[in-house]
């Protein structure tokens, strides 16, 4: 039984992370936003997946002793912390000449700041246990970059060379650290970069769906969440002990033209 810790969670591809480590019995630790009695049927229903147990711990993403406190309230209940997944973003689209500010500074620190901060709570405790992995949720903009998304890529990129970085630190120690860079899935954050971009290029957002975000994929279809906890589940395995410091790409083939 390993102990998870995953970020923003409670929606898209978090919670789907959080279902199959739920679903295999493992221990997960829930975060991210909602209201509170949706949050807590959330948590409910995970912890009847499995034999692990299921928490939440509202840590806000932009305060680091609240993240601190989140690996430490982790470790005091299960003994340790065995995988986390750095998975909270918030995404803004617009022209780099009317970006405003405040949007850049907060998707920096949400999407890249709060990973390093997670990452250096829980990467002591992975190195006394001789084990840990970390699976950072990047994205194919963590490879390349698409117009009016400066924060996000910038964002996205870095995760890349944090976890490279992270995956030196611990090779000898029996952590890996890999990174995740799916394509468009079909999650609530999509949804909203759909309605953004539709609004920034003055597209419906059919157009945007057929003419933008599928003609990126080559196989023309969504990735699904399924897709990507499955990778999650097997990157936190044994099997994957000789995969680190690696950039996993699961895009319908975007990244390869």
């Amino acid at each position: 039984m390993k102990t998870i810790i995953i970020t923003g969670s409670t929606s898209g591809i978090g919670l789907g992370i959080a279902e199959s480590f739920a679903l295999a019995g493992d221990n997960v630790v829930l975060n991210g936003l909602g209201k509170a009695d949706e949050i807590e049927a959330t948590r409910a229903r995970l912890a009847a997946l499995g034999a692990g147990e299921v928490i939440y711990h509202g840590a806000n993403m932009l305060k680091p002793d609240e993240i601190a406190d989140m690996v430490e309230t982790t470790r005091t209940r299960f003994g340790g912390v065995d995988v986390i997944v750095p998975n909270a973003g918030i995404q803004h689209v617009e022209k780099i000449e009317d970006f405003p500010p405040e949007k850049w500074d907060a998707i920096i620190a949400i999407n890249l700041s709060s990973a390093f901060h997670l990452i250096r709570a829980a990467m002591p405790i992975m190195k006394d246990r001789k084990f840990g992995r970390i699976i950072a949720i990047a994205s194919a903009h963590g490879l390349i970059a698409s117009p009016y998304k400066s924060a996000y890529v910038a964002a996205k990129h870095g995760i890349l060379g944090l976890i490279k970085t992270v995956a030196l630190e611990g090779a000898e120690f029996g952590v890996t650290a890999n990174a995740i860079c799916p394509g468009y899935v079909e999650t609530p954050l999509v949804a909203g970069q759909i309605a953004d971009t539709a609004k920034a290029r003055n597209m419906s957002e059919e157009q945007v769906i057929n003419e933008v975000i599928l003609k990126a994929q080559p196989t023309k279809q969504f990735v699904q969440v399924g897709q990507i906890a499955s990778l999650a589940m097997y990157l936190a395995s044994d099997q994957a002990a000789q995969i680190t410091g690696a950039a996993l790409s699961i895009d319908g083939g975007w990244t390869a033209q």
